[in-house]
């Protein structure tokens, strides 16, 4: 047996890894998922009674298809509860989007256009809030925004008013776009280290300003890593719970917050897994248009 025929069945095997993660561990869990959400709430442990039964046959099967009901899916679109918690959702998960944009890409561009060693550091430094726990980073925050924190006692010693943001809107958009801020950062950073410097000269050649240079020549390139990063940010800061629950308060209400409710508080195990998998069909749609554009750049 020659050894290319020997190398060729591991290398076989690795390509079908990824299809087998993603088996595992999203089609699986999503299955059960959606069992649930297509199951009835009831007094029990756990607190549902399922319609499919795996173990009962065919005619099981048929049963429960004929028992079919979208009851937990018709929920959410006739309680004002879930449709507004919803909208908040993407509306605050765009906006603190822009943000880490308009925040991000200055910071990634500086750092493409630094020399090679301090790229290293700044890189490094972008990267090290990672080594410390996410927990005790929003806690920080906490104790830096509360009404006796930092941020107040510094403007009480410089004779300026204090400011109500714990608790608030802006609270939120802080915390997320502190948290977040790497992962729009990295890719942006990732795309513009590698642009070819020599496309900006010759711009400047043809009479471009370096202003007129950087709308036509580097943010057109950079544009994959925008999208890269747009999806990062936007797609975790849509579900996310922990942000919104410490620092929103009571009156923030966002996905993350109504599924935790409805699972632990409620005990509505089918109505937070109906909620769960509206919000990830809304998230898988930014994706497979990102991923259709990239399929016609490569084309």
């Amino acid at each position: 047996m020659s050894a290319r025929r020997i190398f060729a069945r591991p290398a076989r095997y690795a390509a079908i890894a990824p299809y087998l993660w993603m088996v595992l561990f999203f089609l699986v869990p999503f299955g059960f998922v959606l069992k649930i959400a297509l199951s009835q709430t009831a007094i029990a442990q756990p607190p549902y009674t399922p319609l499919f039964d795996l173990w009962g046959g065919r005619e099981a099967t048929k049963a429960a298809l004929d028992q079919l009901s979208l009851d937990n899916f018709k929920l959410l679109i006739s309680d004002n509860i879930y449709i507004l918690s919803y909208l908040r959702s993407l509306t605050v998960a765009l906006l603190s989007t822009a943000i880490l944009l308009v925040i991000g890409y200055p910071i990634a561009y500086g750092m493409a256009r630094c020399p090679p060693g301090v790229r290293r550091a700044l890189v490094m430094a972008v990267i090290l809030p990672f080594w410390t726990s996410f927990l005790i980073r929003i806690y920080a925050w906490i104790a830096i925004l509360k009404p006796e924190g930092l941020l107040n006692a510094l403007l009480r010693a410089l004779g300026l008013p204090a400011l109500d943001i714990m608790d608030t809107d802006i609270a939120v958009y802080v915390g997320l776009v502190y948290a977040y801020l790497p992962f729009m950062v990295l890719p942006l950073y990732a795309v513009l280290e590698r642009q070819d410097q020599s496309l900006l000269e010759a711009a400047a050649d043809l009479g471009c300003t370096p202003t007129e240079a950087f709308w036509r020549v580097t943010f057109p390139m950079s544009l994959p890593g925008v999208a890269a990063g747009a999806l990062l940010c936007f797609i975790p800061m849509a579900g996310e719970f922990v942000i919104p629950d410490l620092m929103g308060g009571s009156e923030t209400l966002m996905l993350g917050r109504v599924i935790w409710t409805e699972f632990f508080a409620n005990r509505d195990w089918p109505a937070a897994s109906a909620v769960a998998i509206v919000l990830l069909a809304t998230l898988v749609i930014p994706i497979l248009l990102f991923e259709r554009e990239q399929a016609k750049v490569l084309a």
